[in-house]
C-alpha cells in the first residue's frame, strides 16, 4: 500500500515520458515563428534553442512530415507550415485581452496621434497582436502584427519583464540570452533597461527599433495580476521629448488600467 502511494507521488514529480520531446518541438516552433514567412536557417535554430544540430534536424524533419513546418527550396530556410493557420481556425474567438483592448486602443490612438502597438507575452517571447496607425503625418511602423521577439528585445518586452518579480525576469533574460545577439543586445543591457523601467514606472526606449525614433511602453496585467501584455507608442524622437514623453506615459498608464478593468469584468 505504502509502495503504491510512493510510486504515485514520484509519477507526479518526475517528467512524463515524451514531455521533453514536446517542449523541444515547441521551442523550435517558436524560433521558426519569429522568422515568419522568410523562415530561419537551421544554424540559427540550433543557436537559439541550445539543442544539438542532429536533434533540431530530427525535430524539424518530423514537423515537416506532419505539415507543421515547411522548407523553402531556394533559401533552405525553415518556416511555419500551412497547417498551423488551419489549426488556429479551431479557435476563431478573440481572447478576452483583445476584446478588452479594442475600444481602449481606438480612443488612445486618436488622442496620441502616433503609432500604437499591443504586444502580448507568449512563453519567453512577445507577439505583436495589434497596431493602430495615428493621424500624425510621420508614423513609425517598426513592427508588424504577427512579429515575434524574445522578451527583452523590444520596448514592450522590457516593460513586461519589469512588471515580473526580479528573480523570474532574470531567469527569462538568461534563457533568452543566446537569442539576443541577433538583435544587437545582451543580457546585462536588458537587465539595465528592466531596472530603469521599474524605477520610472514605465519603459522608455531611447533608440527604437528604427533609428531616430523613441518608444514608451506600459505593462498590462491580467486578472491574476501578472503582466500579460504591453501597450507601446513609437514615434520620431522629436515627438517624444521629455515633457511629451511623460504625457504619453500617463495616457498609456490610463489605457493599461482601463484594459485591466475590462479584463476583470470579462473574467
Amino acid at each position: 500500500m505504502d509502495k503504491t502511494r510512493t510510486g504515485s507521488a514520484a509519477d507526479e514529480t518526475e517528467p512524463r515520458p515524451g514531455a521533453q520531446a514536446i517542449r523541444r518541438a515547441l521551442a523550435v516552433l517558436r524560433i521558426l515563428a519569429a522568422g515568419r514567412e522568410a523562415g530561419v536557417p537551421l544554424a540559427e535554430v540550433v543557436q537559439a534553442t541550445g539543442l544539438t544540430r542532429p536533434t533540431v534536424h530530427r525535430i524539424i524533419h518530423v514537423l515537416i512530415e506532419e505539415g507543421i513546418v515547411e522548407r523553402h527550396g531556394r533559401s533552405g530556410r525553415y518556416a511555419i507550415g500551412n497547417q498551423v493557420p488551419e489549426l488556429a481556425l479551431a479557435r476563431p474567438r478573440r481572447s478576452p485581452l483583445l476584446m478588452a483592448a479594442d475600444p481602449v486602443l481606438q480612443r488612445t490612438s486618436a488622442a496620441i496621434g502616433d503609432t500604437l502597438f499591443l504586444t502580448v507575452r507568449t512563453g519567453n517571447d512577445t507577439l505583436c497582436v495589434d497596431r493602430r496607425i495615428g493621424t500624425y503625418p510621420i508614423q513609425v511602423l517598426s513592427i508588424e502584427v504577427g512579429a515575434r521577439r524574445p522578451l527583452g528585445v523590444s520596448s514592450a518586452g522590457v516593460a513586461i519583464l519589469a512588471a515580473l518579480p526580479a528573480q523570474e525576469a532574470r531567469r527569462i533574460v538568461a534563457a533568452n540570452e543566446p537569442r539576443f545577439a541577433a538583435y544587437r543586445t545582451d543580457g546585462p543591457a536588458v537587465l539595465a533597461q528592466i531596472a530603469a523601467a521599474r524605477r520610472r514606472g514605465y519603459n522608455l526606449r531611447e533608440t527604437g527599433l528604427v533609428q531616430g525614433t523613441r518608444s514608451v511602453s506600459m505593462w498590462i496585467k491580467a486578472h491574476d495580476a501578472r503582466p500579460a501584455a504591453a501597450i507601446t507608442v513609437s514615434a520620431v524622437s522629436l515627438r517624444l521629448e521629455p515633457r511629451r514623453e511623460r504625457e504619453v506615459a500617463e495616457m498609456l498608464m490610463e489605457a493599461a488600467h482601463a484594459i485591466e478593468a475590462e479584463i476583470r469584468a470579462l473574467a
